[in-house]
């Protein structure tokens, strides 16, 4: 057989692919339906989330593409008029005017906003005095809530002119090849700046539903699987941490405001200069010892601050693909992230730098959380620094609520474990958000989620929140000797006084006692630092 003959044969032997309607008509023809992304991702063996990112650009392949044509063509044919209208506007042509709205101009509105007010969930309501386009459905809203124009009411919403809302709640969304807002077809659009972000595609009408105890279930069935063996049922359960925390995502965000771009474009300060390499987004990991210590001899105490990542998970999160900005002072209902040169630091000998230990002088990227903590300590409360000069910025309209369902349901679980002493849970628990964290940037362990600017936030709060407990402890009187990482902080003093000990979140514990000072560089050379 020659090459050609070769190369005829595999040809042959790759059948058509199946045609697949438009990414819109997709997510049209299942809430026509009254499907969930549930039901559909059941019935075809995938996830969700996976479901979610074939209605927003990403194409099945091979036999699961088959299946998913199959269902919509049977979707299509219980709807037919409606599905002619779809592709017609999912390609551009002539039809009824049921166009997704455009995100809003950069315009605001000449006259300010009225007294703001909170809705559920926290987020903050501005009475506009000139209505704005809604994020939603393009007609005039007179509300803006976390900084988007929409209506309050889902009865003055059209989002469409026929389809009534689904009766299950979404899952995120998480396009793995597309951006809010991006056609049908053709390729993606370079970002533009704009002043909202495309963030917030749709709003959930759907009731809310509680997560089930899906932990518990959990770590059930592993030890009936493994006839009571805790180890092996530990190490089965922490194997599945990562697809678990994403299903337990799933779960809390149902009912939820918004949702999520899971895959969107990124920019190059946010990726990887090589395999093995970092990007350019500078932590402001704490690595900080106390240079002199007061005269005598101390007792310190190595504090362990507990659930550092869980309780880093309240923090201003992007919620759409990240924009670019330059010259403009910070605005509070974004996040994202900021080149900016730090200013000088005049507290080394008694309090870390904010900005962690930086060899380098200049301007770096940082995150919405270490932006935030140097404006708060250049603030008039404390005057502790300059601002920080911001030069440029990529962010997005914001939440601190985002994941907060995901944290109170694994903080609720984690005390629950304690509370019983279930070893197995507890780890199981503290796996789930750890790796969650950790794996959300450029990993091959999850494919659902794709946020370095997510994982790089969350990390920053952590080490913010850990700093502003030294902060406290200086304030009230306590030495500090040594801030490391993400939980660990060690003192001089009545410490009992300051920080309660336990260990719930809001809780410290005594990781270890040390002799420092005179005759003993003991504090200069112990290092380490975990995270529960």
């Amino acid at each position: 057989m020659s090459d050609f003959d070769a190369i005829d044969s595999l040809l042959a032997a790759v059948g058509p692919q199946a045609e697949l309607p438009a990414p819109q008509v997709r997510r049209e023809l299942r809430e026509r339906a009254r499907l969930s992304k549930a039901q559909v991702a059941r019935a075809l063996g995938v996830s969700p989330s996976t479901v979610a990112g074939w209605e927003s650009g990403r194409d099945p392949a091979g036999e699961i593409r088959t299946k998913y044509a199959y269902l919509l063509d049977g979707l299509a044919a219980k709807f037919p008029d409606e599905t002619k209208q779809e592709t017609a506007l999912a390609a551009g042509q002539e039809a009824a005017p049921v166009a997704e709205p455009s995100p809003p101009p950069i315009t605001r509105p000449a006259t300010g906003h009225l007294s703001p007010e909170t809705v559920e969930g926290g987020d903050e309501v501005e009475a506009l005095a000139v209505p704005e386009p809604c994020v939603l459905c393009g007609r005039p809203a007179v509300h803006r809530v976390a900084g988007f124009a929409q209506h309050l009411d889902p009865a003055d919403c059209q989002t469409t002119a026929v389809v009534p809302p689904a009766q299950h709640a979404p899952t995120p969304v998480r396009p793995e090849a597309t951006q809010a807002g991006k056609p049908a077809t053709g390729t993606p659009p370079e970002p533009r700046p704009s002043g909202r972000s495309q963030g917030p595609a749709r709003r959930a009408f759907q009731e809310p539903s509680g997560p089930a105890d899906l932990i518990g279930q959990a770590v059930q069935a592993a030890l009936a699987e493994h006839e009571g063996d805790v180890e092996a049922a530990t190490t089965a359960l922490l194997k599945r941490a990562i697809p678990d925390a994403m299903r337990l995502l799933d779960e809390t965000r149902k009912g939820a405001r918004y949702d999520v771009i899971a895959h969107p474009w990124i920019p190059d300060i946010l990726k990887k200069q090589t395999s093995r390499g970092a990007d350019q987004i500078w932590e402001a990991r704490p690595k900080w010892t106390r240079a002199e210590l007061p005269p005598g001899c101390h007792e310190v105490t190595a504090l362990d601050i507990n659930g550092a990542y869980l309780s880093a998970l309240k923090t201003h999160l992007p919620l759409g693909q990240l924009e670019h900005s330059a010259g403009l002072t910070h605005d509070r209902r974004r996040a994202g992230v900021h080149l900016i040169t730090p200013p000088e630091w005049e507290h080394e000998t008694v309090l870390p730098n904010p900005i962690g230990n930086r060899d380098e002088p200049g301007p770096l990227w940082v995150t919405e959380p270490t932006l935030r903590l140097l404006l708060r300590l250049s603030g008039p409360k404390y005057g502790l620094c300059e601002p920080p000069e911001i030069h440029e910025s990529y962010t997005s309209g914001a939440t601190e609520n985002l994941l907060e369902k995901f944290r109170i349901a694994l903080k609720d679980a984690r005390d629950a474990a304690i509370e019983q002493g279930d070893d197995v849970a507890l780890e199981y628990v503290k796996a789930m958000y750890s790796k969650f964290v950790s794996t959300m940037g450029e990993s091959n362990y999850n494919r659902e989620l794709y946020r370095p600017d997510w994982m790089h936030i969350i990390r920053s709060q952590a080490f913010s929140n850990l700093w502003l407990k030294a902060l406290k402890a200086h304030d009230e009187g306590l030495t500090v000797v040594r801030a490391m990482g993400t939980d660990e902080l060690h003192v001089i003093g009545d410490w009992r006084n300051v920080f309660p000990e336990g260990r719930g979140v809001t809780e410290v514990k005594v990781k270890d006692t040390y002799t420092a000072g005179i005759d003993t560089t003991e504090y200069m050379e112990t290092e380490g630092e975990g995270e529960e």
